[in-house]
């Protein structure tokens, strides 16, 4: 029955490719042909169309979208997926960035290069682990085009281009002086935005011999808070009851169950004779939650507080200078800065935290769990009990930690590139470094709050909490409260040369060949915020450390054998301290006609180790939403305490670097065809498959929870009477680094754009792209493996945002005499509310049935409208409306990502949103 069902999509698939087609093959142009240089390929062609899959986005397909930057763009298409980083995720590990993640491998093994060489990565790891190029640093007005390729180019660029390449290529001549303003703001009269971009240019390179040009860009984003939306259905509301849910959801805090409380602003103490808790009174002074918990908490929601959209504000800084010399050679140097400063607001700290750091001679378990350690002592004003009692206590006193984040980047590269010899090359040496400086506020020095609750014998005693609060003088707080900060820096410093020739004719044309070699030094210094190296304030250590020299060669050929036939293949090899790598490419173009071509390539790649991962002196504890595999058996609260939540809860996991891991590898290939049926009309289709094995991951967070190291609270299940050992809430879990065995990932993407010519009435263009997961499945080492295609896993990868089945762009565009009018519209399939194909569902009602209904995320469709107007040849002025129709986005119950909506949708929570500018040049 498998071979027949196996045989079936093997024919519908081959059917599939014989029926369709995207992408346009490259029109031939009359009179001599400019070669020129292809992303996934360094010999020059005449050509752009290889054996490998490449999405070109010009500079005028990014002027029509409407979009504000290079990250908000390239997060549209149809190949990101799960793991990238949207603005709006400011309580990440690397709150403050943006990132893509082609076919949902994550941001680590999708290399983003600028101008066809690399930058430094941002200077935190994302989850702790995952090293990756901030897009935020790009200027989008400087942007040429940008360059995708859908494939492995390991074979050429060395490590991390396993799931593809984003080249971005900037401008690189331009004369005059350009000025530009752009404002925006929402359908609700806020998230306003302002943005200044100056372009100035002057030389032509072929009459003067030389070019410089600056670009500047300054930009302001103001911030959203989640309470801003509390009209907008169940966006930003931590409080889902409305809609059938339960008030213990992820975002809830304050709420009692059997022998556990969360955090509440008025304080509970725990009962001795019950073992409890007991709100202390006062509840409505804090909480605007009015539909309260009946088993007599304080209720409350992190929307009272925390930001939807953070504030963010910077400059970007470009230039580049161009210089013909004697003897066909060229000087060029460009040079970049950025600066980015983002504040994200979170809620109020708590007096429970469970933090984890490195083992000491204190503390060998490296874990303080405070919520068992923190008293509040028998002598203490507001405690009834005449005895030491536990206490889950909200700081509204304090109030809400902000985390501010201000990043900046820096490259220089400077080169020569020329003839000699024969050969074309292009030697530079490049410099680039990100720092990072974080400044969380509002934390809490859990040993000054300690004494302050539980000492009498203390200065600072006693602190008085909930309604109290005003009592305590301005000296505990400054002893108490402090601001954690960090500076952290990657550099990365780079010495390369390729070069190309023609070597013999063939019979199809010439022989190409290209070598390269190139030499490169990466540091990351990410020391963890002050005071998490011993448990002290209230977060879990987060640090990485490590440099690595690599050194590599390469070489490239492109064969046209025969007229209609072009092989190519690449080589490189690696060489790192510990291990080295060895990395093919081969590919295959056929074009029988003019108007169609088959394609394929395959190819090998791997990712080295990054420090996060491999250093000893690295560790991070990160957080996801899992179902607790003891309180929670089968989706089902286990008997004796456990209640709902324990179905859905959030949680920490330990990460430690580990020494012994090797590199992940990849095998990948691809098959599609190119084909313009019609003088207009342009297609291709293209199936991909890639197995990453011998994968760098933290154990899943699923089997993590399952073991006996997981730190649990003392609220064990009684059932009988009969205590269960080891059965409390769930705290923290620890999962280290290993080699797991692999992932594979296969699908198809399908491109068209139709042409209509219109006479007088101008011209039109419409296109859609469309990529469809067919399977996403990672396997453990243990044999276990997850289907995550079509649910909402992977819930380890950022966000927990999903891997839905497909996804589909299509555009309508329409020109004349000087106007051109576009609508985009951007489509995400639903998925199933499960962690993994074939689980249980992950979320419930509160009558427990499945939820949302049939257990499934509905599907999110955006249009986005845009409008750009010529008044005279220097004057342009633009317009454009994001989610035109203001499509509210799915409630999503699972996804940390957004408050009650996945982060995919984010245009469905701020809603429709105004933007007008205009473009003027001397």
């Amino acid at each position: 029955m498998h071979q027949k069902k196996a045989v079936a999509q093997a024919v519908s698939l081959a059917l599939a490719y014989a029926a369709l087609g995207a992408p346009a093959m490259a029109q031939e142009t009359q009179g001599a042909v400019q070669r020129v240089e292809i992303t996934g390929s360094s010999i020059k062609r005449a050509s752009t169309e290889t054996a490998s899959p490449i999405q070109t986005i010009s500079r005028e397909d990014l002027a029509k979208s409407g979009k504000g930057t290079v990250a908000e763009y390239l997060q549209t298409l149809t190949a990101d997926g799960a793991g990238s980083l949207p603005t709006g995720f400011g309580n990440g590990f690397a709150a403050g960035s943006t990132a893509i993640s082609l076919r949902g491998l994550g941001a680590t093994s999708t290399l983003v290069l600028l101008n066809g060489r690399r930058m430094a990565p941002f200077a935190r790891a994302d989850d702790g682990q995952k090293s990756f190029t901030d897009l935020s640093t790009v200027p989008m007005e400087a942007v040429e085009r940008i360059e995708i390729l859908k494939d492995g180019a390991s074979s050429l660029y060395g490590a991390d281009a396993i799931a593809g390449v984003v080249n971005i290529i900037l401008r690189k001549d331009f004369t005059g002086l350009a000025l530009k303003a752009e404002t925006g703001i929402s359908g609700d009269r806020d998230a306003k935005m302002a943005k200044g971009t100056l372009t100035w240019g002057t030389g032509r390179l072929d009459e003067d011999g030389y070019n410089w040009m600056i670009n500047l860009e300054s930009f302001n984003n103001k911030e959203v808070k989640a309470r801003d939306r509390a009209d907008r259905d169940w966006i930003g509301h931590g409080d889902i009851r409305p809609w059938g849910y339960a008030a213990n959801t992820q975002f809830a805090a304050g709420y009692i169950t059997p022998g556990a409380s969360s955090a509440t602003p008025t304080g509970a103490l725990r009962n001795p004779a019950t073992g409890n808790y007991v709100s202390l009174p006062g509840c409505s002074q804090f909480s605007v939650t009015t539909a309260q918990d009946p088993a007599g908490g304080c209720l409350w929601y992190a929307d009272q507080f925390r930001s939807m959209m953070p504030e963010i504000g910077g400059v970007n800084l470009y230039t580049r200078f161009t210089k013909n010399l004697d003897g066909d050679l060229q000087l060029y140097a460009e040079a970049g800065y950025s600066k980015r400063d983002t504040s994200f607001t979170l809620t109020p700290p708590a007096t429970s935290s469970t933090v984890a750091f490195p083992p000491n001679a204190a503390n060998p378990t490296g874990v303080i769990n405070y919520g068992n350690t923190i008293l509040m002592s028998a002598r203490h004003p507001q405690n009834p009990y005449g005895t030491d009692v536990r206490l889950r206590y909200s700081m509204f006193d304090v109030g809400p930690s902000t985390r501010s984040v201000d990043n900046s980047f820096n490259r220089f590269v400077i080169g020569i590139k020329g003839q000699r010899f024969g050969w074309d090359f292009d030697t530079a040496y490049l410099h680039s470094q990100s720092s990072l400086h974080l400044d969380y506020s509002n934390m809490i020095n859990m040993r000054v709050l300690q004494q302050a609750l539980g000492n009498p014998a203390s200065s600072l005693f006693p602190y008085y909490i909930g309604t109290q609060a005003g009592r305590n003088p301005a000296s505990l707080y400054a002893a108490m409260v402090t601001n954690a900060t960090s500076d952290s820096s990657t550099k990365l410093d780079i010495v390369d040369f390729k070069a190309s020739r023609e070597l013999m004719q063939l019979p199809g044309g010439a022989l190409g060949v290209a070598v390269g070699a190139e030499h490169r030094r990466e540091k990351l210094d990410n020391p963890s915020l002050s005071g998490t190296a011993d448990g002290s304030i209230n977060a879990s250590y987060v640090a990485a450390m490590g440099s690595q020299n690599i050194s590599a060669v390469f070489v490239e050929l492109a064969a046209p054998v025969l007229k209609t036939v072009e092989l190519s293949a690449a080589l490189r090899y690696d060489k790192y301290k510990n291990f080295s790598s060895t990395t093919p490419k081969v590919g295959a173009k056929w074009t029988p006609l003019r108007t169609f071509a088959l394609r394929g390539t395959y190819s090998e790649g791997f990712r080295a180790p990054g420090p996060a991962e491999s250093s000893v002196t690295s560790q991070s504890t990160g957080s996801s939403s899992v179902r607790d595999p003891v309180r929670c058996p089968g989706g089902v609260p286990a008997a004796g305490g456990a209640t709902q939540a324990d179905c859905a809860i959030s949680i920490g996991a330990v990460k430690v670097g580990n020494p012994a891991l090797q590199p992940e590898t990849s095998k990948g290939t691809t098959l599609g065809l190119v084909w313009d049926p019609l003088a207009n009309t342009s297609m291709s289709l293209d199936g991909w498959k890639i197995k990453r094995s011998n994968e760098i991951n933290p154990l899943s967070y699923v089997e993590a929870a399952a073991l006996p190291t997981a730190i649990r609270n003392d609220n064990n299940l009684v059932v009988g009477g009969v205590v269960q050992p080891n059965t409390g809430t769930l705290l923290l879990s620890k999962a280290p680094y290993q080699n797991s065995s692999y992932t594979e990932v296969k699908g198809i993407d399908l491109d068209i754009k139709q042409r209509i010519p219109m006479g007088d009435l101008g011209r039109g263009v419409v296109g859609l792209t469309w990529t469809h997961v067919a399977s996403w499945v990672r396997a453990e080492q243990n044999g276990t493996r997850f289907q995550y295609a079509g649910t909402h896993g992977n819930c380890d990868t950022s966000n927990c945002a999903g891997t839905p089945k497909d996804k589909i762009s299509a555009t309508a565009s329409w020109d004349r005499n000087g106007l051109n009018v576009t609508a985009t519209a951007n489509y995400r399939a639903d998925m199933q509310n499960t962690y993994f194909a074939g689980d249980k569902c992950a979320s419930q009602f509160a009558n427990g049935t499945d939820a949302p209904g049939d257990c499934r995320l509905a599907s999110f469709t955006t249009i986005d409208l845009s409008a750009r107007y010529q008044v005279s040849p220097q004057l342009q002025l633009y317009g454009s409306i994001q989610n035109l129709f203001d499509k509210v986005a799915p409630l999503d119950p699972l996804t940390y990502g957004g408050m009650s909506f996945n982060p995919m949708d984010a245009s469905g929570a701020i809603g429709r949103y105004f933007k007008v500018g205009a473009r003027y040049t001397f």
